[in-house]
């Protein structure tokens, strides 16, 4: 009977363990390319940018 539970155990902790792996990889693949190309945006108006609670002035030099 031990040996029942310990198996059961594994195979319960191995679905956990799987799941909890490859669960946030969808989210991160969807959300790779919005954060991307609100990246870009923020970089090509000099949108967005804080140091301190500050906005960044954007100085050419």
């Amino acid at each position: 009977m031990t040996v029942e539970y310990i198996l059961l155990i594994t195979a319960f902790f191995l679905i956990v363990i799987g799941s909890v792996i490859s669960g946030p990889q969808g989210a991160f693949d969807r959300a790779g390319p919005k954060l991307g190309a609100r990246v870009e945006k923020h970089l090509m108006t000099g949108d967005g940018f804080a140091s301190n609670g500050r906005g960044l002035k954007w100085e050419e030099n």
